[in-house]
């Protein structure tokens, strides 16, 4: 398995409508059919400590089987067509990839 992990940093001038249109947007990748899971969610508000970075607005876990799958998703029409609609959307995004 492949563990693709995407956190975004949101622009704070972001309207509620634009937010849930995130959100629908992150979850949709879902059947991008490379996907066998996907989590999405928002820092929690668990204690606070220096080791913890929860800076971030949303963040995504994508479970793909193995560099292939990972390789299929990042080329699915789907995908390709969330970059392009929300990209404006973000000011930052990091990535984690773990096999």
């Amino acid at each position: 398995m492949l563990v693709h992990t995407v956190y975004f940093w949101l622009r704070p001038d972001l309207t509620a409508a634009q937010l849930a249109d995130f959100r629908r947007g992150v979850e949709s990748l879902g059947g991008i059919a490379a996907v066998k899971a996907i989590y999405v969610g928002t820092p929690a508000k668990t204690t606070k400590r220096p080791i913890i970075d929860d800076s971030y607005s949303v963040a995504l876990t994508v479970v793909c089987q193995g560099v292939a799958g990972h390789d299929a998703y990042q080329v699915d029409p789907l995908h390709l067509a969330f970059v392009e609609r929300f990209k404006t959307f973000w000011t930052r995004v990091q990535i984690y990839d773990a096999e």
